[in-house]
C-alpha cells in the first residue's frame, strides 16, 4: 500500500503561506516598509497603483543586500535577525518573518534591484509565482527596490475576495501611517496612481503627527511623559472636547512597531472618565519603550498583538500619566478643599504696586436742608454743573399739607360704579355635563410622552407605544432617501462659510460622497487637502450638527465605501438618521409628539427603524384586562 502522508512542493508550501502572511495589498506594504526601516534607510518612497493590485513597489536607501543575500532573501526561513532561539525574545527589529519574501514571491510578479554601498555593481531579480526568471548585475543606486506586480495573478480566488479600490487604498494608507510615524526620523513619500499623497520630511514625533493628520491637529494635542522602571512613556493625546465618533486616530507603539491593545485602550479611557461624552473616542499618539525580554510579540501572525509580563502595572501607569497631562494643561477638573481660586493673583497683577484709595468729602453738603437744588437731574448734561456737589445734593420731596382730601369722595364712587353695572367680574360658565364633547374627543387623542423615550397614543382598541428615536429615525431616513432619488433637496444657505477639518483619508472619503452628499441638501464651496468649506446644509440640519453628520458619516464607513449608488444613498440616508434623530432622554412637546407619531405612520414602512428595530408595539384592552384579572 502506497504512503498516504507526503511532503508539498515548496511553491504549494510557498502560497499556503501566503495566506497567513499575505491577506491584502496593504500586507504587502507593511512587510516591505519594514524590511526597508530595518535596512536603516533614511528615504523611503512608496508607489502603488490601482490601491495595490497592479503595482506595490518600495525603494529604500539603506543597506542593500549581497549577490548572494539577494537571492536568499526569497528562501522560506531565511532571515538575518534570528541566529538562535533565544534571539526570537530580544528582538529589536521589524522584518524578522522568515517566510515573508518567500510567500509574496509565490503569488506575484517580484521584481527587485539592490546594491550595497562599497560595490560597483548591484543585483536584479525577477520572479514570477516562485520561479526565478532571471537574476543580471545592473548598475544602480545604493539601496534597494522592490515591485510586487499583479499580486494574486495565480491564485484568482483570493483576489476576486479583495474589496473595493477605495477600501484595499484605505487599508494601506492605515499601514503606511503606521511605519511612518514609529519613525519620524524617516522621510517617507506615498504616490498613488501618479499622484503625491505624502511627503513627510524628517522631523519629531510632534511634528510627524501633524503632517499625517492636517494642521489643525496641532492645537488638538497634549504632550504625555512617563518614566518608570518598568515602561518609559511619551507622545499625545488629544484635548476632550476634540474627540470623535470613531477610533481612526488612535495609535499604540512598543518599541517603534504599532500594536493593538483593548486592554491598554481600555486604560486611556479610565484617565479620560467624566470628560467625554457617550460614545466619543478620544485621539492619542503614545510611544511605549519596554525592555525586550518583558514582552512576546509572538503570539499573532501580523505581529499587531503582543504579550506584556506585568499588564497591570502598565496600565496603572498609562492611566495615571494620561491622567496627570490632562490635569496638568487644566483639562479634567480639579477638587481642592484647601485652595480658595478667588485669591489667585492674576498674571499681569503679580508685580503691580497697590495704591492708597482718596476720599473727597463735600463740606458744604448738609442731608437736612431744605434748600432745593433746581441743577439736580434736569436736561443738561454733567459738564455743564458747577461742581460735583450738585449731583449728589439732596433734593426733598414736595410736602402735602392736606392729604386727606386725595380720598375724599373715593367710597362714593365705588358705590356708583357697582350699582350702575360699570364694573362686570368674569365668572365661569356652568355646564350640564361633567365633561364637554370637544374636551372628551380631544383626550381620546392626545399623547403622552413616558420617561422621555416612549410616546402612548390611545386607539380604539387599545394603545399604541412609540420609541420615540427609532420612529424619528425611520421618518428622517425615509425622507433623505426620497431626497436623494429624485434630487429634488431643499438646502439653507448660512450667512458666514463652515470651513471644516479632517484628515487627508477622510477628506478623500468625503470627496468620493459627495455627489451623494449634495443629493441630500449640502453645498459645498470648496474642498482642501485637509479641509471642506459649506455655504448650504439640509432643512433640517442645524449649524452645530453638521460636524457631528459627518464625524458619524465617516465612522460607518470605515469598512468601505458601497460600490453602487443606491447603497451609497442608503447608507448615506441611515447615518444620518441615527446621527439627527431625537435621543432617549429628550422632551418633546405634545404637538411634537403629534407630528412625530402621524410622521411615522405616513411611511412606507414604519413598523422598524432604518436598523430592523420595531418603532411600535401595540397593546389591546383586552391584554390589560387580563392584567387586571389576576
Amino acid at each position: 500500500m502506497s504512503s498516504i502522508i507526503q511532503l508539498l512542493p515548496d511553491h504549494v508550501a510557498n502560497q499556503i503561506a501566503a495566506g497567513e502572511v499575505v491577506q491584502r495589498p496593504a500586507s504587502v506594504v507593511k512587510e516591505l516598509l519594514e524590511n526597508a526601516v530595518d535596512a536603516k534607510a533614511t528615504d523611503i518612497k512608496l508607489i502603488i497603483k490601482d490601491a495595490g493590485k497592479s503595482l506595490v513597489q518600495v525603494i529604500d536607501n539603506g543597506l542593500g543586500m549581497s549577490v548572494t543575500d539577494a537571492r536568499l532573501c526569497f528562501e522560506r526561513h531565511a532571515t538575518s535577525k534570528i541566529r538562535q532561539a533565544e534571539d526570537l525574545f530580544s528582538l529589536h527589529t521589524k522584518g524578522f518573518r522568515g517566510e515573508a519574501l518567500a510567500s509574496i514571491a509565490a503569488i506575484a510578479h517580484v521584481e527587485m534591484k539592490t546594491k550595497q554601498d562599497q560595490e560597483e555593481l548591484g543585483t536584479h531579480i525577477i520572479i514570477e509565482g516562485s520561479k526565478f526568471v532571471s537574476q543580471d548585475v545592473a548598475v544602480l543606486p545604493k539601496g534597494t527596490s522592490f515591485s510586487v506586480k499583479n499580486l494574486f495573478f495565480n491564485i484568482p480566488a483570493r483576489r476576486n475576495f479583495l474589496k473595493s479600490e477605495v477600501v484595499e487604498y484605505r487599508h494601506i494608507v492605515d499601514e503606511f501611517q503606521r511605519v511612518a510615524l514609529a519613525h519620524a526620523n524617516i522621510h517617507f513619500t506615498f504616490y498613488h496612481n501618479g499622484s503625491e499623497m505624502f511627503n513627510l520630511p524628517p522631523s519629531n514625533f510632534r511634528q510627524r503627527i501633524v503632517n499625517i493628520f492636517s494642521g489643525k491637529t496641532n492645537e488638538k494635542l497634549v504632550p504625555v511623559q512617563e518614566e518608570t522602571e518598568i515602561v518609559e512613556i511619551q507622545g499625545f493625546v488629544s484635548k476632550p472636547e476634540f474627540a470623535k465618533k470613531s477610533r481612526g486616530e488612535q495609535f499604540f507603539f512598543v518599541n517603534d512597531r504599532f500594536i493593538k491593545s483593548g486592554y491598554l485602550h481600555h486604560a486611556i479611557m479610565a484617565a479620560y472618565e467624566g470628560l467625554l461624552k457617550d460614545g466619543a473616542q478620544p485621539s492619542y499618539f503614545l510611544y511605549l519603550q519596554v525592555p525586550p525580554n518583558t514582552i512576546d510579540i509572538n503570539i499573532h501572525p501580523t505581529k499587531t498583538e503582543i504579550k506584556f509580563d506585568d499588564e497591570h502595572a502598565l496600565y496603572a501607569i498609562l492611566r495615571s500619566a494620561v491622567k496627570h497631562s490632562l490635569g496638568q494643561f487644566n483639562i479634567a477638573p480639579v477638587l481642592d478643599f484647601d485652595r480658595d481660586s478667588n485669591l489667585d493673583t492674576p498674571y499681569h497683577y503679580k508685580n503691580l504696586e497697590g495704591s492708597t484709595p482718596t476720599i473727597q468729602v463735600d463740606g458744604n453738603y448738609n442731608p437736612f436742608s431744605e434748600q432745593i437744588s433746581n441743577k439736580s437731574f434736569k436736561n443738561d448734561s454733567y459738564s455743564n454743573r458747577k461742581s460735583d456737589s450738585d449731583v449728589y445734593r439732596y433734593e426733598p420731596a414736595k410736602q402735602t399739607a392736606n392729604w386727606e382730601s386725595l380720598y375724599v369722595g373715593l367710597k362714593h364712587d365705588t358705590e356708583t360704579i357697582t350699582e350702575n353695572g360699570g364694573f362686570q367680574f368674569e365668572s365661569d360658565t356652568v355646564t350640564a355635563s361633567l365633561f364637554d364633547e370637544n374636551d372628551v374627543e380631544k383626550a381620546v387623542n392626545k399623547t403622552y410622552q413616558i420617561h422621555k423615550k416612549y410616546i402612548v397614543n390611545p386607539i380604539k382598541s387599545g394603545m399604541v407605544i412609540v420609541d420615540q428615536q427609532r420612529a424619528h429615525q425611520r421618518v428622517l431616513y425615509e425622507q433623505f432617501l426620497t431626497n436623494m432619488t429624485v434630487h429634488q433637496a431643499s438646502s439653507q444657505q448660512l450667512l458666514f462659510p463652515l470651513q471644516l477639518y479632517f484628515s487627508t483619508t477622510e477628506i478623500a472619503l468625503i470627496a468620493e460622497l459627495q455627489l451623494a452628499l449634495v443629493n441630500t441638501g449640502f453645498v459645498f464651496e470648496d474642498t482642501n487637502e485637509d479641509s471642506i468649506v459649506i455655504s448650504g446644509l439640509p432643512v433640517n440640519v442645524t449649524e452645530s450638527e453638521v460636524s457631528i453628520v459627518l464625524e458619524q458619516l465617516l465612522s460607518d464607513l470605515q469598512d468601505g465605501i458601497p460600490e453602487s449608488s443606491f447603497s451609497q444613498n442608503d447608507t448615506i440616508a441611515k447615518s444620518m438618521a441615527r446621527s439627527l434623530a431625537v435621543k432617549t432622554g429628550t422632551y418633546l412637546t405634545e404637538k411634537e409628539q403629534e407630528n412625530l407619531v402621524n410622521g411615522l405612520f405616513a411611511c412606507k414602512e414604519p413598523n422598524v427603524s432604518p436598523f430592523q428595530k420595531p418603532t411600535f408595539i401595540t397593546m389591546r384592552v383586552e391584554d390589560l384586562d387580563k392584567k387586571f384579572a389576576l
